[in-house]
């Protein structure tokens, strides 16, 4: 049996492991409060829906390009690769690419894991379908390799090769396994979750504090009864706007605590906070309002900071696993993929217009190449030409070298001859 490293063994020991396994506490974990802690039940909570909701709709609809480098440092679209194709298009015959991404994000949201098999026909790349994480086991090999075992939905175990597994982790302290969220925040989902669960009872009870009975003798069984259909008669009256009417040796005590002292509000407002913290998500993104601005040059950096430190890492996971486990090493040199975050300019009109005059100023891109990226057919001709701004250029070399000016100048030497050198 060939010698695992430690990291290997640890790995192995927090998958196939009891309760207390990596991969077993993404089921479900107990909080500090006692609230089981469930993939489900977090999802219920409205701040865990939206940052999920955010990350992974945000990405799935960014474009995945897949690119080849051409010799003098530029790139182009290769477009000629079926794998192009299968990540931009059709990744398999139920998803398409925005649904299919979508699903890897939030199982990396959630699971802290995504798992997709890689379909091949003759060695080709065909399909890449997504698979449900709590049903994918983990094994180490003797030669320390990890083994994927797959339970279809019949219930029936399949094992899948390492070649054919692309295995995305999230954020992982060993390289090899995601952290669940869901597992390690499971005190900050449980807080939310029993703040929801007070809120849910106070709003039932009508936002009234819990009313005792008092009587000045002990009651038997029947008695106790009808004592409780006389308070729901009570109750009905107090709900109706009505003053109840005590008989002699009853009285009315509140217990509980008052919903504006148990501060109700604001204890939800801070476990959504702590939610959209566990996701590195600014609260304003999924609707809720702060005293900060969210217009202007506000919530242009709000959008930057949640672009370089919440989907960047995503993205930049996504493309080092196509990388890896799509393309040959002889590819590698030549073709890499990557996502275009200039999508998400395009719902902001006036920024992409400000980016396409810089650039075209500047002799970045043409004309036709910024109609392209608008969808629209090329102009040809001068619209396919570099030109930048000369208004800087020398005084001592204005009009030089132009064409237009020499033939104005031409022109002009033509009408100051006399009329007869003209003929």
């Amino acid at each position: 049996m060939a010698p695992r490293s430690s990291i290997i063994d640890w790995v192995g020991r927090s998958i196939s492991g009891g309760a207390s396994g990596i991969w077993s506490q993404a089921v479900g974990s107990t909080s500090a409060n006692g609230k089981t802690v469930t993939i489900n039940k977090a999802m219920r909570l409205a701040a865990c829906w939206s940052c999920v909701r955010l990350i992974s709709e945000t990405i799935a609809t960014l474009p995945l390009g897949l690119y080849r480098r051409m010799p003098d440092g530029g790139r182009e679209v290769a477009s000629d690769n079926d794998l192009h194709w299968i990540l931009n298009t059709n990744p398999n015959s139920r998803m398409t690419a925005v649904q299919f991404w979508e699903a890897v994000v939030a199982s990396m949201l959630l699971k802290g894991n995504a798992f997709v098999e890689i379909i091949r026909i003759n060695g080709r790349i065909v399909a890449l379908e997504f698979l449900l994480p709590n049903r994918v086991e983990m094994d180490v090999a003797d030669n320390g390799e990890l083994i994927y075992r797959y339970r279809e939905k019949t219930g029936r175990p399949r094992d899948i090769a390492g070649s054919d597994m692309m295995h995305i982790p999230a954020f992982s302290l060993d390289g090899q396994v995601g952290l669940s969220p869901i597992a390690y925040g499971a005190d900050v989902f449980g807080a939310a979750m029993s703040a929801e669960d007070v809120a849910s009872a106070t709003f039932k009870n009508g936002m009234h504090q819990t009313v005792a009975f008092e009587v000045d003798q002990v009651l038997n069984k029947q008695q106790r009864d009808d004592f409780r259909d006389y308070v729901r008669r009570i109750s009905g009256a107090m709900n109706a706007g009505k003053s109840p009417v005590l008989e002699k040796g009853v009285s009315a005590k509140v217990i509980g605590i008052n919903p504006i002292d148990a501060q109700l509000l604001e204890s939800r407002e801070y476990s959504a906070e702590e939610i959209c913290r566990f996701y590195m998500v600014d609260p304003t993104l999924v609707g809720y309002s702060d005293k900060a601005s969210n217009w202007g040059t506000g919530l242009e950096q709000k959008l930057l900071r949640f672009l370089t430190f919440t989907l960047r890492s995503y993205m930049r996971r996504i493309e080092e696993a196509i990388s890896r486990k799509l393309l040959t090493p002889a590819q590698r040199r030549q073709i890499y993929p990557e996502f275009s975050i200039e999508g998400l300019m395009r719902a902001d009109s006036a920024a992409r217009a400000t980016l396409y005059s810089g650039m075209v100023q500047n002799g970045i891109y043409t004309r036709d190449e910024c109609r392209m990226k608008e969808n629209l057919p090329r102009m040809g001709g001068n619209a396919g030409v570099l030109t930048v701004q000369t208004n800087l250029s020398p005084i001592d070399q204005l009009g030089r070298g132009d064409d237009g000016q020499a033939a104005r100048a031409a022109l002009q030497n033509w009408l100051d001859q006399p009329a007869n050198s003209k003929e």
